[in-house]
């Protein structure tokens, strides 16, 4: 019997990788925990009846009052402690963690009972979870080359991709959103908690946008606006996103790293708006000037936003849609699920 502990959390780029793994993890493990707060893990989570939640408590680095930072060491290893606790109970053989606070109690704690720590980094550079995570790990685990090369226990895998996008059916996507028309049709998502500048400047463009497209916005939760336009259909959120996806022609984003290389998994022509300098540690910026530098996506800043400049953006895309689905086939996705188990498995191995 073989039990592997999942952690990750605080936003879907967090949790979704960890889903996307539970096919492949199910062959060789018989039981799974999940780690997490009572946040959109475990909302996600719970979806999986046979994947067993141990909620923890958790804490944040606050980016705009670091004078609330002082307490946060204690804090964190406060959580730790009842992270043993759980951890002792559950004699796990090893912990897999796609980074984000959530995880850092959970690896501190698994590191302490010398279980091994495969961990992965989503984006071009660690963030501050996994410069401590990566520390305790055996090995961590890259969706980009580049990073990996700058680690000594870094492998690239590439992304870990969901089963159930390369399911997505345009007839199902219908029968959400049906659409009375024949219009190209564009999507919009700021990933799971939704992106309130991004959604503001999508309201102010809806006017000219839906005369030339349909368009399917995806808010986040409790971020929505009472919107009266034809050819315009809101969600806060939805289970069925791959349906969505593929009846759509281009896709607006924010440029989260495994929600882009699911659309270039998709080969869906992307313009990346990434979350800006200020209200994050820049990575979203990095992996769209990446993206960008590829060919594979369309980038406009946040700061440089107008309604014309959205729409002139969204024109282009769709105009040569083509030559981005061309470009965008080079690229080998898909295999990262494989890999990252390959990786858990080896480290598992060397334990025993």
């Amino acid at each position: 019997m073989k039990t592997i502990i999942l952690t990750g959390g605080g936003t879907g780029g967090h949790v979704f990788p960890n889903v996307s793994l539970l096919p492949e993890l199910k062959k060789h493990f018989d039981k799974i925990y999940y780690f997490g707060t009572n946040g959109i893990e475990k909302e996600i989570i719970s979806n999986y009846k046979d994947i067993k939640f141990v909620e923890i408590l958790a804490h944040k680095f606050d980016r705009s009052k670091k004078i609330n930072n002082i307490k946060l060491p204690f804090k964190i290893m406060s959580s730790t402690l009842k992270v043993l606790k759980e951890i002792k109970k559950i004699k796990p053989d090893i912990i897999f963690s796609k980074g984000g606070y959530v995880s850092v109690p959970v690896c501190l704690a698994g590191f302490i009972k010398k279980i091994p720590i495969v961990s992965h980094e989503s984006d071009l550079t660690l963030g501050k979870a996994n410069k401590l995570i990566y520390k305790l790990s055996k090995t961590m685990c890259t969706t980009f080359s580049k990073t990996a090369k700058g680690l000594k226990k870094g492998v690239y895998t590439g992304a870990p991709i969901r089963k159930e996008l390369d399911e997505g059916s345009v007839q199902k996507g219908k029968e959400i959103i049906d659409f009375k028309n024949d219009k190209p049709t564009v999507m919009v998502t700021g990933g799971s908690t939704g992106a309130k500048n991004l959604n503001q400047a999508i309201f102010e463009a809806l006017p000219i946008l839906t005369k030339k497209y349909n368009v399917i916005h995806l808010v986040g939760k409790n971020k929505g606006a009472k919107i009266e336009c034809k050819d315009y259909f809101q969600l806060e959120y939805t289970n069925q996103i791959q349906h969505l996806f593929k009846m759509s022609d281009i896709v607006v984003s924010r440029a989260g790293s495994g929600a882009i290389y699911e659309l270039l998994h998709l080969g869906k022509p992307m313009l990346l708006i990434p979350l800006p300098k200020g209200n994050s540690r820049g990575d979203q910026e990095e992996n769209a000037e990446y993206f960008k530098q590829k060919n594979y996506a369309l980038v406009l800043k946040e700061k440089d936003i107008t309604t014309k400049r959205l729409i002139e953006n969204i024109d282009y895309l769709y105009k040569n849609k083509e030559k981005f689905l061309d470009i965008v086939k080079t690229e080998e996705t898909g295999k990262g699920n494989q890999k990252i188990v390959e990786q858990i498995l080896l480290a598992l191995n060397k334990k025993s």
